[in-house]
């Protein structure tokens, strides 16, 4: 091989080595079924809150829904939008990301979770307690 082809063929095993099965990370702005969540590197970490709601009223009160279900009983009053939904999310391979805990604020718990970047515009965000597991599928 002439040293042009070479440089060439070097660069391009290069850049495929480098690159991951596609060009996203799961940074940005989510669209799920209560909302739209944004994902952001916390510490090092994943994490999510939400950043508005389908319906940002509570229908009976007509004032922004708060996070009534909240176990600490001094966190009731404060508005849905802002909520960390996750958290703790560290990598654990190619466009996966767990050994975090998920926070749901429609029942108030938390659980072991994990998601996976399906795609530039696609994250299954999975939540368990045990080996009962729930699935969201996210998009951009």
């Amino acid at each position: 091989m002439k040293a042009p082809h070479i440089f060439a063929f070097a660069t391009v095993l290069v850049t495929i080595s480098k690159a991951p099965g596609f060009a996203a990370d799961p940074i940005g702005i989510w669209n799920a079924e209560q909302g739209t969540v944004r994902v952001s590197d916390c510490g090092g970490a994943l994490c999510a809150t939400l950043a508005s709601l389908k319906q940002p009223a509570d229908p009976q009160t007509g004032r922004p829904k708060t996070d009534i279900h909240n176990p600490d009983v001094s966190k009731r009053n404060r508005p849905l939008v802002g909520v960390v939904i996750f958290s703790g999310m560290q990598p654990q391979g190619p466009n996966r990301w767990g050994g975090g805990r998920l926070y749901n604020p429609e029942d108030g718990n938390s659980y072991d979770a994990s998601f996976t970047l399906e795609g530039a515009n696609v994250l299954k965000v999975q939540g368990c307690v045990m080996v009962i597991c729930k699935s969201r599928t996210w998009t951009r």
